[in-house]
């Protein structure tokens, strides 16, 4: 039996936040819609979480669940919002703040609580509301506040239930962690949930979900579908094939490097040129979905030619992760973005879904990946989008473009493992823009493409800040690609953050 922690989700931004916090501490958690506990199916249970929400306790329209079956069942912790629920909802009073309370604030422990057990005095915590707890039920005890707010954590006194004002999954509360912790410890949580013991269980369930039937799985050379691939392969092994298609908009020798690793690791590949397919179908086009989409339909026409191929084939294997569920679902669990990682193949395959990482956000892939024995540069890839350079070459897509890119690109990305900087950023990547300027090289006035240079920081790529490379290096890197590749006059760098930026730019 797994034990697990169950995070209500009412809409916070930080509730996937919440989630990697509990995971950080080996204790498996998930996140499901507000309305959508569970209930009949509450093996391993330990605890549950409410997370906060953009709307106000009193709202029409604010999200609300049925506690009564929860509460005094299992140890509860609201936050934010969710404080404000429980407090509300039992005959509390949650007013409107004078102001927005937004940011640092010490925090002042009223009463000896095992939720607040080795909190330091004047802990710094985040706050981020508009409303307060004005008044508690009787039932409840403040047990601590900061100078603005007075009811910054409560406990409910005849059952084990929380409240706190605060956000502890943040950065900035320097106590979060050690208030999440207490949390778990009243939970009574093993905190025994490791990347082996991952590994482990799920090989195991491996074994019995697909017995001696056949897999094949289609690979990019990312992180998740590699690791997706070796889980497979341990816990199945001849019966996995693997397709890796080159579609023409990989980096530079990408498709022999990455066939090259994948036999490293004693994977059966089978690799399928198509770039001259891929080439004439996108000749023209420049709409950016519209790429997508031509990009996205021809891959699924080569896998499901090869997968034709093949005889007694029952699963498709993917490299699903668990942001892809949950962004793939709002919290009223209506469908509100089509993943690329769910779903998309033709029907007439029949084929069952097998999804080893489907619980694992990307960080904790790179762990189990290293846990695996993969190589460091598979597993500190960084993220590089499904349509390719196909959406890094602005406008229409022609091999001479896709050339330029990829020279441009492989010295920028070299550089930066050179001056040991690829892993010091989230995402890196040459943009080829439809814009020629007007330059001299030696005694003659030239007139060619502008490349941009892209390269961010993120934890989650929810969102992200443009990394603030060393000007020696972006002055080098520039250098080399105006005298290196042919075509290229200009090289710009993009400092532009997420939000209000895309980190990719089509």
């Amino acid at each position: 039996m797994r034990e697990k922690i169950i995070i209500l989700d009412f809409g916070s931004q930080t509730t996937q936040l919440i989630a990697r916090r509990i995971r950080e501490l080996n204790t498996y958690c998930e996140i499901v819609p507000y309305n959508k506990f569970p209930f009949g199916n509450e093996e391993g249970i330990m605890g549950v979480v409410l997370s906060g929400s953009p709307f106000s306790v009193y709202d029409e329209s604010a999200f609300k669940a049925d506690l009564s079956n929860i509460r005094g069942k299992y140890p509860v912790l609201g936050i934010c919002y969710g404080a404000q629920f429980i407090s509300h909802t039992s005959g509390g009073k949650v007013e409107p703040a004078g102001t927005r309370e937004y940011g640092r604030a010490n925090l002042s422990v009223v009463e000896n609580d095992p939720l607040l057990s080795k909190i330091s005095k004047g802990a710094q915590v985040w706050m981020s509301h508009g409303d307060t707890i004005t008044a508690i039920p009787d039932n409840f005890s403040i047990i601590a506040s900061t100078d603005q707010v007075r009811v910054a954590a409560y406990k409910v006194n005849d059952e084990k239930t929380w409240g706190v004002q605060f956000h502890p999954e943040v950065f900035h509360s320097e106590c979060g962690m050690r208030i999440i912790e207490n949390f778990l410890d009243i939970c009574e949580c093993s905190k025994d949930w490791t990347s082996a013991s991952f590994i482990d269980e799920t090989v195991k369930k491996l074994k019995e979900q697909l017995g001696n039937d056949k897999v094949i799985l289609a690979l990019s050379g990312g992180v998740d579908s590699s690791v997706t691939a070796v889980l497979l392969n341990k816990a199945i092994g001849k019966n996995l094939t693997c397709v890796f298609v080159d579609n023409g908009l990989l980096r530079k020798n990408e498709f022999e490097n990455v066939l090259r690793d994948y036999e490293h690791l004693g994977l059966n590949v089978i690799g399928v040129d198509a770039k001259e397919k891929f080439y004439a179908e996108l000749a023209g086009v420049t709409d950016p979905e519209t790429k997508r989409k031509i990009i996205g339909k021809g891959f699924i026409d080569v896998f499901n030619a090869e997968a034709k191929k093949m005889t007694d084939v029952k699963w498709l294997g993917q490299g699903t992760i668990y942001p892809d569920v949950i962004e793939s679902l709002s919290i009223t669990g209506t469908v509100i973005k089509s993943h690329h990682n769910v779903g998309g193949l033709p029907k007439e395959m029949n084929l069952k879904l097998v999804e080893p990482l489907r619980l694992l956000f990307k960080d904790e892939v790179r762990r189990v990946g290293k846990e695996l024995g993969m190589m460091s540069h598979l597993i500190k890839r960084h993220p590089f989008p499904g349509p390719g350079l196909g959406i890094r070459i602005l406008g229409d897509i022609t091999p001479e473009k896709v050339r330029i890119l990829q020279e441009a690109d492989d010295i920028y990305i070299n550089g930066l493992r050179e001056w040991n900087l690829y892993d010091k950023v989230w995402q890196a990547g040459t943009i080829l823009l439809p814009i020629r300027s007007v330059g001299v090289m030696g005694d003659e006035r030239t007139y060619e493409n502008t490349v941009a240079l892209r390269a961010v920081t993120s934890t989650d790529a929810m969102t992200a800040d443009w990394a603030h490379l060393p000007y020696e290096f972006l002055a080098k890197v520039s250098n080399e690609i105006i005298n290196k590749v042919k075509g290229v006059n200009r090289v710009v760098y993009d400092i532009s953050s997420k939000p209000p930026a895309t980190i990719e730019w089509e």
